[in-house]
């Protein structure tokens, strides 16, 4: 009885390493899922955008983006971080939002995404996000004043890392999470592992945004069934003033589009103010 105990134990053990060690070795691929294929770009019928070719280099790597242009006159820039699947190219129907709003939209592929070359991680992430804002503040002359950050989902992680260090004009985080350490647990909650020391990682969101000083704006779904609306409500709490919650419906991928009226109207109500559309001074007769 007792061998057949230990046998049983004995099992268990090696299943609840078996599991940390699958972990450990996968969280890239389920993080980074990455995404080659460009299928179209901005100039592509239906969309028929002028833009520019992006090319930084990044750690000894090329960081591939497409600088977009609004119809004149421009509110500003949109610096645009995607989610974890997919290219830039799956993000043209985001950047007609933002168009239709009045901004230029910068849109760019992590490591390992896309034209970049590389792999995707969290520092390269993060620097990917650093070497386009400087190309806009540094090569284009933009001032951050005028210059939003915008993050959905994974690209929440860099956004909010980029936030804490700089003050553009405006924020906004959407179907962003805590921290990919607080995702995990929500998924094994009875994984008693510690996850701090598994998640290769973490994107700490929760513990930079108290550090924005910029206006922050926070989208989440009370549907979204990968980010649960919990993450987005204690971002939100978090943040410092001024700052504004902005509640729509449907999935995590979807609702954007699905409740795409409230999306529109509640992006508009609050970059609008802040962005005005800066025109010249009538001459004087």
């Amino acid at each position: 009885m007792i061998a057949q105990i230990g046998s049983v134990l004995g099992w268990a053990v090696a299943l609840y390493v078996g599991l940390a060690i699958l972990l450990f070795l996968l969280q890239s691929f389920i993080i980074f899922p990455g995404g080659r294929n460009v299928w179209r770009t901005p100039d592509a019928p239906g969309f028929g955008w002028s833009y520019d070719d992006v090319e930084l280099t990044v750690n000894g790597h090329t960081t591939h983006g497409w600088y977009i242009y609004a119809p004149e006159p421009a509110r500003g820039t949109l610096l645009f971080s995607h989610g974890n699947a997919g290219t830039i190219s799956n993000r043209l129907e985001s950047a007609q939002t933002f168009r239709d709003l009045g901004f230029n939209v910068l849109l760019y592929d992590y490591g390992g995404y896309g034209h970049s070359t590389g792999r995707a991680s969290e520092a390269r992430c993060n620097a990917d996000i650093r070497a386009m804002w400087d190309y806009l503040t540094g090569k284009r002359g933009e001032s951050p004043e005028r210059i939003v950050l915008f993050g959905r989902s994974l690209g929440g992680g860099p956004t909010t890392y980029l936030a804490a260090q700089v003050t553009p004009g405006a924020i906004i985080l959407e179907s962003t999470f805590r921290s990919t350490i607080a995702v995990a647990r929500g998924v094994f909650p009875f994984f008693l592992f510690p996850l701090e020391l598994l998640v290769r990682h973490p994107f700490r969101n929760e513990d930079k945004v108290p550090h924005f000083t910029a206006p922050l704006l926070v989208v989440h779904s009370p549907n979204d069934e990968i980010i649960p609306y919990s993450h987005g409500r204690r971002l939100y709490e978090l943040a410092p003033e001024p700052k504004s919650f902005l509640e729509i419906r449907g999935g995590h991928n979807e609702g954007f589009f699905q409740d795409a009226e409230t999306y529109f109207e509640g992006l508009a109500e609050f970059l609008h103010p802040r962005f005005p559309i800066e025109t010249e001074n009538p001459e004087s007769s």
